[in-house]
């Protein structure tokens, strides 16, 4: 096992260090519009005798490669630089807002757990009912909405559609974190449920169809030849094998909002690692993208490694392969 967990690590290194690369070379002067000094000085009028000493402090005034290699560095030292426009540690500033991440995303992934699944398998279960049609034209539309039109559409609805229905008693909060009208858990709902949308339908076509499939299997056939009521034929049997995929994506889903979900984030005003990150892209403010950008890829490797190492847990073949290979 242990050979098998280090294999995956080394795989994960080029993928990491190729990301780190193209990052860094779409950061040097001269690939995308902006002059860094300008951008940490501001407006303000500078001698050239400061300028160069900017270029120095900043190492830029060796070259590319070498730069790299120093940003590598700083990297393996858990330095991301700092932020042109705040002038703090890119480090303290993602720290400040990755707690607020984490909290949307938790709900998001706990909405998109049980909606997801629920829908899924009583689609499966009632095939060609009236249940599997909701659940199948509902998906459709959900998987085909972009987010950002869904999110202001909640926003209109019950921001002011619900608000004027019922003369103020009933609204939600529809952007921030946090208010003096509302309870701070009522603004997680808009924002987790636009988080969750998409990927709750993706989850919810994922779950039929592998449920489907498990339901046509001979050992379900045997199961219910040997008279298992069907609540146990489903639960015991078909469940545990559809539901493999499902945890899969639902996993790697989990990781990519921990990372930030920017458009959620800006559409709400949630202050979060996305909306830190898109700001930062209209500031051109490069070492907070590029940190920001880091987080999501790291966060995304981690994730995909636990659920090969809980594969291997899972299936003792996929350990024993690995390791042959």
């Amino acid at each position: 096992m242990l050979k098998y967990i280090l294999k995956r690590i080394l795989q994960m290194i080029p993928v990491f260090l190729g990301v780190t690369l193209l990052l860094f070379v779409l950061r040097a002067p001269g690939v995308l519009p902006g002059d860094p000094v300008r951008m940490i000085t501001g407006e303000r009028a500078i001698s050239d005798e400061l300028r160069d000493q900017i270029i120095e402090a900043n190492g830029l005034d060796k070259s590319l490669p070498q730069q790299y290699v120093i940003y590598l560095n700083n990297l393996a030292h858990g330095d991301l630089g700092e932020s042109y426009q705040k002038q703090r540690s890119v480090v303290d500033i993602l720290a400040d807002k990755f707690p607020n991440t984490l909290r949307l995303a938790i709900a998001a992934i706990v909405i998109e757990i049980f909606m997801g699944v629920g829908a899924g398998l009583i689609s499966a279960i009632k095939q060609r009912s009236f249940s599997d049609v909701f659940v199948t034209l509902t998906t459709s539309v959900l998987v085909s909405v972009p987010v950002f039109w869904l999110g202001m559409l909640l926003q209109m609805f019950f921001g002011i559609v619900v608000k004027d229905w019922t003369g103020g008693a009933v609204s939600l909060p529809i952007s921030g974190m946090s208010s003096s009208n509302y309870p701070d858990w009522m603004h997680l709902i808009l924002p987790a449920f636009t988080l969750a949308s998409v990927s709750s339908a993706y989850v919810a076509r994922i779950m039929r169809s592998q449920m489907l499939e498990s339901m046509g299997q001979d050992y379900i056939r045997t199961a219910r030849a040997k008279g298992l009521a069907n609540n146990a034929v489903v639960r015991k049997h078909a469940l545990k094998n559809a539901l493999i995929p499902v945890v899969t994506f639902i996993g790697i889903d989990f990781g990519v909002m921990m990372s930030g979900a920017i458009l959620t984030e800006t559409i709400f005003s949630w202050p979060g690692v996305g909306r830190e990150i898109f700001l930062a892209i209209g500031q051109r403010d490069w070492p907070v993208v590029i940190g920001g950008v880091i987080m999501i890829v790291f966060a995304v490797m981690f994730i995909n490694l636990i659920i090969d190492v809980s594969y291997a847990f899972l299936d003792p073949r996929i350990r024993y392969g690995g390791a042959a290979e």
